[in-house]
């Protein structure tokens, strides 16, 4: 669906040099995003430091175990 529309506005360019700005505009990246390096960085209510993440593991673990019916320890 993608393809057929990109090739329908490609059709409308009268030359190359037309086709080549269609298709720098249609994949520019987007003016109001920030550009961080490449890097996408998490919102701060989703990171988690080291010691939190233990302790969801050993929440998931305890959970893993009861639902298996295996006793924790």
């Amino acid at each position: 669906m993608i393809n057929a529309a990109e090739a329908s506005i490609e059709a409308s360019a009268e030359d190359d040099a037309e086709r080549r700005r269609i298709r720098a505009k249609l994949y520019a990246p987007p003016k109001n995003r920030p550009q961080q390096g490449g890097r996408r960085s998490r919102p701060p209510q989703m990171q988690m430091n080291a010691l939190e993440a233990q302790a969801l593991a050993a929440q998931l673990e305890a959970e893993d175990n009861r639902l298996a019916g295996r006793r924790s320890g």
